[in-house]
């Protein structure tokens, strides 16, 4: 399968002590880039969830949010007196350091982050329903992901039908285009030089006409697009191969149009750099 690096999952899940939520997202980045938001109290979770959503992802911008909202009406949360020890402590050294400092009331004192803890739910069993809720939207992530990079496979393998197209309709053009620039060459050599020995004519003729021949660079694009689609077909993560591919078409639809003395093939030059500038566009969506 063909992976988009733009993805959108979330999770949710009720506890006995509120609500939980996992949220994943994702756009197009050069590299791997995973960012993780959580509470204070499930940042222990932070090295088995970062290990667990890169495993499905080789590239993007990545940021999972985690939020669980206590349950309201009920009595459900307790003082944490590891962190309410903690606190005691640093106040105690600020108030000796500086004997005018004004000391933490009771309201910022359950403002602090973790100070409050479930009473109806452990952590041992906060930790396990979140990792849970984890792996559901991670599998949802790669679902979406791969569902929006089969899009774009289709996308690019009707641009690639349509540059075979043109390339097809333009090739039978060439020879007769060469040979037209070649006695209207000839035509102004011998106007412009007449005692030019025919050897040299014909020298330079062979020179300028092989200058305008564009059968090798019609070649190297059909070669390219048959590797375009040998690596769609193929799946993976083949967002940086396509990305040098794109490279290499547009080189050879820019030569393609620089050497071209036909107005057909000159059109046909335009009309592949509009679907290979599509094409780019939409693979650097891809992992």
């Amino acid at each position: 399968m063909i992976s988009s690096m733009t993805g959108f999952a979330t999770a949710s899940t009720e506890l006995d002590a509120g609500s939980l939520t996992v949220e994943l997202r994702s756009v197009n980045h050069r590299y791997l880039d995973l960012q993780l938001r959580m509470p204070d109290e499930l940042r222990v979770l932070e090295p088995a969830l970062r290990e667990a959503i890169s495993a499905q992802l080789n590239r993007g911008k990545a940021e999972c949010r985690i939020s669980f909202t206590p349950r309201t009406g009920q009595n459900t949360a307790q003082v944490n007196h590891t962190t309410l020890q903690q606190l005691m402590q640093w106040n105690d050294e600020i108030r000796a350091a500086l004997p005018d400092a004004r000391s933490l009331s009771v309201a910022e004192i359950l403002r602090w982050d973790g100070i409050l803890q479930s009473a109806a739910t452990s952590a041992d069993a906060l930790h396990a329903a979140t990792l849970e809720l984890a792996q559901r939207a991670i599998s949802e992530f790669s679902a979406a992901r791969e569902r929006e990079g089969e899009k774009l496979k289709d996308f690019l393998l009707s641009r690639v039908t349509q540059i075979e197209t043109i390339c097809a309709d333009v090739a039978p053009r060439i020879p007769a285009a060469v040979a037209a620039y070649r006695e209207k060459l000839t035509a102004r050599l011998r106007a412009a030089m007449p005692d030019m020995d025919e050897d040299r004519l014909n020298q330079e003729i062979v020179l300028f006409a092989s200058r305008i021949d564009v059968d090798e660079e019609l070649s190297r694009l059909r070669a390219h697009l048959t590797e375009t689609r040998r690596v769609l077909t193929q799946g993976g993560a083949v967002g940086k191969r396509l990305d040098f591919l794109m490279q290499e078409l547009h080189r050879e639809a820019n030569t393609l149009g620089s050497k071209s003395v036909d107005a057909e093939v000159s059109r046909a030059s335009m009309d592949i750099k509009l679907l290979i500038e599509q094409m780019r566009e939409q693979v650097q969506n891809l992992e």
